[in-house]
């Protein structure tokens, strides 16, 4: 499946979570190349979050790459998003 394509909360391309602070974000869309993104630093992907502030329950939107980098740390991914984040971190 592309990064581009929508992908689902039960299947995303990518989780990453943040055990001390309750959050867990799962990509289900990247908008661009791993090369497009590191030169820009508002970057985002769409993401369904979960948080303690969500009471449970995901909400979808969009979500600066630099935050998620900065607080999360990757859980699960796909091989394709596997490549793109270790382009993207390089």
């Amino acid at each position: 499946m592309s990064l581009k394509k929508v992908a689902t909360v039960e299947a995303p391309h990518a989780t990453f979570v943040d055990a001390r602070g309750g959050w867990t974000w799962k990509v289900l869309k990247v908008y661009a190349s791993a090369k497009s993104d590191k030169a820009n630093e508002y970057a985002r992907w769409m993401l369904a979050v979960k948080s303690p502030h969500t009471f449970g329950s995901f909400e979808h939107g969009d979500t600066y790459i630099k935050d998620v980098v900065a607080y999360g740390q990757l859980d699960s991914a796909t091989d394709e998003f596997k490549a793109y984040y270790e382009e993207l971190r390089s």
